[in-house]
């Protein structure tokens, strides 16, 4: 780790009069391994290392990108970036991050075992997941089974001092699978993660996958009404990343919020809280620092259902005034973004909060989710799969259906959290959630 950190330093330490520097030095390795009818039908193992430097003088920014940690290509990198920049249009907002006394979190969510795990064993993992889901008699045929895993480390420093490292692991399994005969088919993902290989439960990712194709065979559309729509865990984290996306300091400055000019009201139910909190070890995104150096902390966005502020990188934080929330994401082209999403978790389990629903809708899937949204006007329509939730029981399976509403309005009509928040992949937590008085649009 100390390489890549001795590296950004260097480039660093290179800025002449009148001109910052900002140095990205990562090094990635990934396995992928994919297993098929009781064969290894694809393995490949990429190991990555990437320089990004920045150079920003007179307003203006450049940056180039090198493929290696070769001295003499990171010099012709710098020189690249110093050229680019010239061509740059004049911003006045533009620079680098400066140290602002935050200190990082002492957390490296990262696990050793993946320096030394076998590819045998990960091979054997695919395998083994593919003969779990196969020995199913209502599966009809599987579309994936998937080993993964990364490890990454990275480090930047620039010319204001800022001089920071981070790494992580992760790996998992998943499969994809198709239950039922040529007239009637549904499809089902199931996926275990960690940060170490060993941990990983084939069990779990299997059965998920298969559960989840299973019963909706024989869906049909619903008749249209307005219901209470339990959203499973994995869809609640799609919902949140939305959410995400619309409290960051650049949508706000540029008119994208639907949350603009809305700090200190009321926006959701007042059992609700959403919090960025990178510095989670749990977060599979954690990380102690944000793509400009600094400290990756604690946000409140809501709290207790109210508006607490947004999130920022530096750009973004001088243009509005304020100051960063270590939320850079991005090297070349920094911008804000959140890495951790997560929310207070409730008391119930998702089948307490079931049976407290007499109409309702179990969403297992929804389609369109991104298209579906305005980030401006809140809408929100989308295509969703799921159950039928009839005098607090899971019912029949429904397909092919529409559920709108709008964002302001579902945070407001929020029935309940589920006490079953737990971090998998992606940026977001996966915990249930209840959303009333959804209009679903079917026959």
């Amino acid at each position: 780790m100390g390489e890549l950190l001795d590296i950004a330093k260097t480039i660093a330490s290179a800025a002449r009069d009148g001109e910052q520097i900002e140095a990205h030095v990562g090094r990635t390795r990934e396995t992928d391994i994919r297993a098929y009818e009781g064969e290894v039908e694809q393995l490949t193992t990429a190991d990555r290392a990437t320089v990004v430097i920045r150079v920003v003088r007179d307003g203006r920014t450049g940056a180039a990108v090198i493929g290696s940690l070769d001295g003499v290509a990171i010099k012709d990198g710098l020189e690249d970036a110093r050229d680019n920049a010239t061509f740059g249009t004049s911003d006045p907002f533009a620079g680098i991050a400066e140290p602002d006394g935050v200190v990082p979190v002492d957390i490296d969510p990262y696990d050793a075992e993946l320096e030394s795990f076998p590819t045998d064993r990960k091979v054997e993992l695919a395998l083994e997941l593919e003969r779990r889901v196969r020995s199913d008699g209502r599966i009809r045929s599987l579309r994936s089974a998937d080993y993964g895993d990364n490890r990454i480390e990275a480090a930047v420093a620039n010319s204001h001092g800022i001089a920071l490292e981070s790494r992580r692991t992760g790996a998992a399994l998943s499969a994809f699978v198709i239950a039922g005969d040529e007239q009637t088919s549904e499809t089902g993902f199931g996926i275990s993660t960690s940060r170490r290989a060993s941990d990983l439960d084939v069990e779990r990712a299997g059965a998920r996958a298969v559960e989840r194709a299973v019963r909706m065979l024989g869906s049909k559309k619903p008749t249209s009404g307005k219901v209470v729509v339990v959203l499973e865990p994995e869809m609640t984290a799609q919902l949140l990343s939305v959410i995400g996306g619309t409290l960051t300091g650049d949508t706000v400055l540029k008119g994208r919020s639907l949350f603009a000019d809305r700090v200190g009201e009321e926006v959701a139910a007042p059992f609700f809280t959403l919090i960025e909190d990178p510095t989670d070890a749990a977060a599979w995104s954690a990380s102690r620092a944000d793509s400009e150096g600094l400290a990756t902390r604690r946000v409140n966005l809501i709290q207790d259902g109210v508006l607490q502020g947004f999130l920022y990188d530096s750009y973004s934080a001088r243009k509005a005034g304020t100051a960063s929330t270590g939320s850079a994401m991005g090297s070349t082209t920094p911008n804000v973004g959140f890495r951790a999403l997560t929310v207070a978790p409730g008391t119930k389990r998702q089948d307490e909060i079931i049976a407290s629903i007499d109409d309702g809708v179990l969403v297992q899937s929804m389609s369109g989710l991104h298209s579906g949204v305005n980030p401006i006007s809140g809408d929100f329509s989308v295509g969703a799969t799921g159950l039928r939730i009839r005098n607090g029981q899971l019912a029949e399976p429904i397909r092919e259906f529409t559920i709108g509403s709008t964002i302001q309005r579902m945070l407001k009509d929020l029935v309940a959290v589920g006490n079953d928040a737990e971090w998998t992949y992606g940026s977001a937590i996966q915990v249930t959630l209840a959303v009333g008085d959804i209009a679903m649009a079917g026959v």
